[in-house]
């Protein structure tokens, strides 16, 4: 009887640690991601051609498709500040977010959302993304990966992953996992 008593003092006790580390986790990754995000060359001052060597924060490229079928690049935006979003309608954080992501691309009309759907051909299609977005109201711009060209650009392994990127092309900072209204805010405000 008294090991069983112990044994389960001991497991309540292990819960508890488990709990607790991922509550710091949770709070601690969040406030890390925002205050180190990606520095372009320029920004970093590395620029007295000693032998650094110069690191290339440019985005790479993909091709997508628009709601209407045509191929889009993401070099096409080049000149403005882009947040690319991917994301399916399976993804239940992905859901989530996207009344933020909306919400944010009324309030910055500078500012290009990509929100790119990882449409696979199975487990999500153009129709029912596109069914999604309009039974949902959405505003912004939706469009479809269907050769996974943009995911593997960016090795992305898991809905929702976010990536911001400058006005020359630059990504500055991303994040992978849903977003909130006001991390996401804080993250564009980087690339305005």
């Amino acid at each position: 009887m008294k090991n069983t008593v112990k044994w389960v003092i001991i497991a309540i006790v292990l819960v508890g640690v488990i709990a607790g580390a991922s509550v710091l986790y949770n709070k601690f990754s969040e406030d890390y991601i925002i205050e180190s995000p990606v520095q372009t060359t320029a920004q970093s001052g590395e620029q007295d051609g000693q032998g650094e060597s110069e690191q290339d924060f440019s985005a790479p490229d993909f091709t997508v498709l628009d709601y209407d079928g045509k191929e889009v690049n993401l070099s096409d935006f080049k000149g403005k500040p882009v947040v690319i979003n991917f994301w399916a309608t399976w993804c239940y954080y992905c859901k989530e977010e996207m009344p933020d992501f909306n919400e944010a691309f009324k309030k910055y009309p500078d500012v290009e959302f990509l929100m790119i759907n990882a449409t696979d051909g199975y487990q999500e299609t153009i129709e029912s993304a596109k069914k999604y977005i309009e039974d949902e109201g959405f505003d912004f711009n939706v469009y479809f990966d269907t050769e996974f060209e943009a995911v593997n650009a960016y090795y992305v392994n898991g809905y929702p992953a976010t990536f911001f990127i400058d006005k020359d092309g630059n990504l500055v900072t991303y994040a992978n996992g849903m977003l909130d209204y006001e991390s996401l805010e804080k993250r564009i405000e980087l690339i305005k």
